[in-house]
């Protein structure tokens, strides 16, 4: 085809252009982002310590050069009372003990019983999915982060016969799957590493370095690193002369976070340039798909596409290395994918993945093969249905995952907003309130006469979920790492991410101690005391979240108003020489709020939330009068509400109560359209309860979202 001079002229105009814009826009990130000077500064003046460094949380970014903030020890920070010692309690008496019964009952599950297949020390075949390996690990790193609070003998021991079981599955070379390992044992001409592009091998061995770090830190014992290392060195062997085709098969990428948590733990730099490794073959993809968001390479994405929990643990890993090497082409789409989720494709609840089944660009294409089936997958913008949402609890923890990382490279409130508001109500709501029974999907709606079955739907609650059992392990970790989300450092002072009742134990970068105990009822009540027992000598600085829902905060230290404004959306910084009596009080005003969403969000149009502090709150069938249909009910602009106290199952929760309105019923149910009615609607006390706690008093019609009252 003949390609006239003008064309040419304007297509290297365009290029050059482009060029000139991606250089302006790189010299703005480095000139305009937070952490641009310091994160240099630190890197030159911070240096990997070669050897193992159990000192930390979940995630260690003391050393990370970009990194704004770091977290302290997992066993710095204890519960004492309230919600979050309420939950670790269940999480240590019912969670990790009901599951392990799950996990070690052969007829139920193969969840241990795969490694000792594999191992050679029982007989069987494989059973379960391919990702089983990492859900049995999942809860094995909810149970090591527990032992790091409680120090249990019992514990200790049934994890090092584990690990043992675990060890001996591993073969020579470093790889542990027990799925191909079994049925090569049958037939030794199956095994095929790799073999399957939808393979989870990748994703087992990742949950298998987290968890090996997560249980270094906890128990100082090694025996599981050694595996993870053997495991992650086998994986940079084989990625070392992997054409780009094959490293498709590292779908729902948690081995990036695995690798560079090995980094951290071990200093050894051949991790961290795996991790590199990783993201460039992904990125170096063709023919790739948007159910393994490789369709396109990830630092030419813009926006959330694709499965939602693949896609958020994609994000949690790019940003794990952007914390090591300050890679701005890693940061972009960061920024532009978290604004698209955070502003038009996540639920009130902190919910990701709208849709059970969807396609890929969806209406964005007019070529045929760019179209894709998609599971499990983000939506189009605005599109967030109620019914049918199917929040994923992996993929709602994929978000605090995210979010968690990016607020330790930017030290922006935003981030911590999103983990509490996930946190809170799309990750909780996943597991009952006995720690015994799971929600695969968190629809934010539910009614027993729906006229459908929802294909992934585990209404009511199930004490196993047998085809996927990744999300009840997952929510029982997050649970029992609660407190490593509480608190971050810095060189100036120390930072509180979330509130709730504790005892922080720590030392600072120049080791000196700091004793802080922190009374309050959080989230019931937003009266947060902060009694200051030990603190540096020298002048330190405290920077105290104040939630962007907490407008009108206030702020006093040793009962003296302190100067400024207290701005909701941002940390409050206080910097003074303490002494061991003062006393900082917080208040976060918990009024109750009728949230609207976006005009766009065509299921909401026309109806509230109902959200108190960091809740979400909904409305259950049960707690209406008979004969009562949930969804006639209209919620009043303008009447009170009030909160009561009141049990369900073994935690106490608060409740809202007001009066609503009920609104005359249909004369035919099962018409689609007809006439509105004259009459008036009447007057009916109703009670909500938190979006988390529905479905714990039997089975029930539940609505998050309420038409508002015509006045």
């Amino acid at each position: 085809m003949e390609i006239k001079n003008h064309q040419i002229q304007r297509m290297l105009l365009i290029r050059f252009s482009r060029m000139g814009a991606l250089l302006i826009l790189t010299l703005t990130c480095l000139v305009s982002h937070p952490l641009s000077s310091q994160a240099q500064s630190k890197k030159r003046s911070f240096n990997r310590p070669p050897g193992l460094d159990g000192s930390a949380g979940i995630t260690d970014t003391k050393y990370s050069p970009f990194a704004r903030l770091q977290g302290v020890p997992m066993q710095d920070v204890a519960w004492t009372d309230g919600f979050w010692a309420d939950w670790f309690k269940v999480c240590d008496s019912s969670m990790v003990p009901n599951m392990w019964g799950l996990f070690n009952n052969d007829t139920l599950s193969h969840g241990f019983k795969n490694f000792k297949i594999a191992a050679g020390l029982d007989t069987g075949i494989h059973i379960g999915p391919p990702f089983m390996d990492g859900d049995f690990l999942k809860w094995l790193e909810g149970t090591a982060a527990v032992y790091a609070h409680t120090k249990s003998a019992q514990r200790s021991k049934l994890m090092d016969g584990i690990i043992k079981v675990i060890a001996k599955a591993q073969r020579p070379d470093g790889y542990l799957g027990t799925q191909v390992q079994i049925a090569a044992m049958s037939r030794p001409d199956s095994l095929q590493v790799f073999g399957d592009t939808l393979s989870f091998e990748a994703y087992n061995m990742g949950h298998l370095m987290t968890t090996a770090c997560v249980y270094y830190r906890a128990t100082g014992k090694t025996t599981l690193l050694k595996v993870a290392e053997k495991a992650a060195d086998f994986l940079q062997r084989y990625y070392e002369h992997s054409s780009p085709a094959l490293a498709r098969s590292a779908i729902c990428p948690a081995h990036y976070m695995g690798v560079i948590e090995l980094y951290r733990t071990t200093g050894k730099q051949k991790y961290l340039e795996l991790a590199k490794k990783l993201m460039d073959l992904r990125d170096a993809v063709t023919n790739g798909t948007d159910q393994n968001q490789d369709r396109i390479p990830f630092r030419q994405q813009r926006t959330a596409v694709g499965h939602a929990v693949r896609a958020n643990y994609l994000y949690s890993g790019a940003a794990d290395l952007f914390l090591e090497t300050g890679d701005s082409s890693l940061l972009r789409p960061l920024d532009s994918i978290w604004q698209d989720v955070t502003q038009r494709k996540m639920y009130i609840t902190g919910g990701c993945g709208a849709l059970y089944d969807g396609v890929s660009p969806d209406g964005t294409s007019y070529h045929p093969e760019e179209i894709q089936q998609v599971a499990q997958a983000y939506g189009r913008p605005y599109q967030l249905p109620n019914f049918t949402a199917h929040d994923e609890t992996c993929a709602n923890i994929g978000n605090m995952l995210w979010n968690w990382r990016m607020l330790q490279i930017t030290g922006e409130e935003k981030y911590a907003d999103v983990l509490e508001r996930t946190l809170y109500n799309s990750v909780l709501s996943g597991i009952s309130l006995d720690g015994k029974t799971f929600l695969y999907a968190n629809p934010l709606a539910y009614n027993r006469d729906q006229p459908f079955t929802l294909r992934w739907s585990e209404l009511p609650r199930d004490p196993y979920i047998g085809y996927s059992f990744c999300c009840p392990p997952n929510v029982v970790r997050t649970i029992a790492e609660a407190s490593d989300y509480v608190y971050g450092m810095d060189k100036s002072g120390l930072y509180l991410h979330l509130y709730g009742a504790n005892w922080l134990h720590t030392k600072t970068e120049a080791g000196d101690s700091i004793d802080i105990q922190e009374i309050t009822d959080y989230p019931w009540n937003g009266k947060i005391t902060l009694a200051l027992h030990k603190m540096p000598s020298q002048p330190f600085t405290l920077h105290l979240r104040i939630p962007l829902w907490a407008t009108g905060a206030s702020l006093m230290v040793n009962g003296k108003a302190v100067a400024g404004p207290v701005q909701a959306g941002s940390y409050f910084t206080l910097t003074r020489q303490w002494q061991s009596t003062d006393k900082i009080e917080l208040n976060l005003p918990m009024e109750v709020k009728l949230m609207a969403a976006n005009p766009l969000v065509e299921a909401t149009r026309g109806q509230v939330a109902v959200q108190r502090g960091p809740l979400v709150y909904c409305l259950e069938s049960t707690d209406l009068p008979k004969n009562v249909d949930i969804s006639s009910i209209r919620i009043a602009k303008e009447n009170p509400w009030k909160a009561i106290k009141m049990k369900i199952g073994p935690q106490q929760i608060t409740a809202l109560e007001t009066t609503a309105f009920v609104a005359p019923p249909a004369k035919n149910k099962a018409a689609l359209y007809y006439n509105l009615s004259d009459q008036s609607d009447r007057p009916v006390k109703i009670r909500l309860i938190p979006y988390y706690s529905w479905e714990n008093k039997g089975r029930a019609d539940m609505e998050v979202w309420m038409p508002l009252a015509a006045k």
